[in-house]
């Protein structure tokens, strides 16, 4: 009512300041526009009040629907002062056939830009039931720069944000699946031992102090181990759902496989596999979490050793490659097969020996090393010859990039 108020009364000020009519001439506009004034509120106030534009099948209808009003409420004030003004009745048909040219461009102008509207209000409509039955790849295109594209935008932005977590959902729940079989493999040795020896001492049945001794040595052993799986557990499960964080720091990596080999030397002596490294002088300090990067090493050494043969050599180098750091480390053991060689990375892979079919105890120690590298922005990646060794290498970043 304020806005069609302000137009009516802008008009008339116009006409006035314009024509200077007689005040009988602006008396009468002013009633013709004031009539045509009251039909406009009438008809949209009804039209809201009976709730017409909630009944309305599409939006089209309703913005038609407004440009038909608006045009007849304009053509009948403009004729009825034309046909006042007029004493010809060749001009008075003329102005009307311009009247209603001019009324149907309106409509067709006004119908090509309601299809505009309500096109993209479809697109999200059948946007909206794709995703509705599961399609979260579902994208609707964004056109414009107005609201619609603005929702266009929100929608897609939601319709990722489901996609990635179904993903996360799926891979936790085939986590679980996988979690389940290998607590039901891998922790039923190390508990059933356990179980045996704590029995056994228990029962009295070993007297003998030094067989006690070794009992409780076993006992102590398995502890450990299943100590360390379930660290490797823990870790699989922070890298899958995305929370391992990292404590990055400027350090010295040839430090770092210094102090990893002289932690396997006396475990490479007792298998008599020998061990060196070799670190390019003057290598740069890189950004690392030295405990995780740690971790990396001590499964890449702790892997070697225990597949490289009595007489082996397990070498670890490290060297520039341009501003990032490039890792290597080699055995000449037993090699892997070439078709376990794709599947090492992944988590909960049994893999086999150097001969086909062979299995070895699923683990996690090299899934641990990918998801550790590659949360530092690295690359990690294997090559082997089955019989002849194997080369797993890994890089991080610079300070200043790769």
């Amino acid at each position: 009512m304020g806005g069609i108020a302000l137009v009516l009364a802008t008009t008339l000020v116009l006409f006035f300041g314009i024509a200077q009519p007689p005040v009988s001439d602006l008396v009468a506009l002013a009633g013709m526009l004031s009539v045509a004034a009251v039909i406009a509120v009438a008809l949209g106030y009804g039209a809201f009040s009976l709730g017409l534009v909630d009944r309305s099948p599409t939006i089209r209808w309703i913005l038609m629907g407004g440009y038909a009003v608006a045009n007849v409420l304009a053509f009948a004030s403009v004729w009825m002062t034309a046909a006042l003004m007029f004493v010809n009745q060749h001009d008075l048909a003329l102005a009307t056939v311009l009247l209603l040219f001019a009324g149907g461009i309106a409509l067709s102008l006004g119908y090509v830009l309601s299809a505009s509207i309500t096109g993209r209000i479809s697109d999200l409509s059948r946007g909206a039931r794709q995703i509705a039955v599961g399609d979260l790849s579902t994208r609707v295109p964004v056109t414009g720069q107005d609201e619609l594209a603005e929702l266009a935008g929100t929608f897609n932005t939601m319709a990722a944000q489901l996609e990635l977590a179904e993903k996360d959902r799926q891979e936790l729940d085939a986590l679980r699946r996988e979690l389940v079989a290998w607590v039901g493999h891998d922790l039923r040795t190390p508990l059933t031992s356990i179980r045996v020896v704590i029995e056994a001492l228990a029962d009295g049945v070993v007297e003998d102090p030094e067989t006690h001794d070794r009992y409780l040595r076993t006992a102590r052993q398995h502890v450990q181990s299943l100590s360390q799986l379930l660290d490797d557990l823990f870790d699989v499960v922070q890298m899958n759902t995305r929370s391992l964080k990292l404590d990055c720091r400027l350090a010295c990596i040839g430090d770092l496989i210094s102090d990893t080999l002289e932690g396997f030397s006396a475990l490479a002596r007792s298998q008599g596999v020998v061990v060196a490294g070799d670190t390019e002088p003057h290598l740069d300090a890189v950004p690392m979490d030295v405990p995780k990067i740690g971790r990396v090493l001590d499964n890449l050494v702790l892997n070697a050793i225990n597949h490289t043969p009595e007489g082996g050599r397990v070498h670890v180098d490290a060297c520039a490659l341009g501003r990032a750091v490039l890792v290597e480390v080699r055995d000449d053991g037993e090699g892997i097969d070439k078709d376990v060689l794709p599947h090492v990375f992944e988590r909960f892979y049994p893999g086999t020996g150097t001969e086909p079919g062979r299995a070895r105890r699923a683990g996690f120690g090299l899934t641990i090393a990918k998801g550790i590298v590659e949360a530092h922005g690295g690359e990690i990646g294997i090559e082997s010859v089955l019989g002849e060794g194997t080369r797993v290498w890994f890089t991080l970043p610079g300070a200043g990039g790769p």
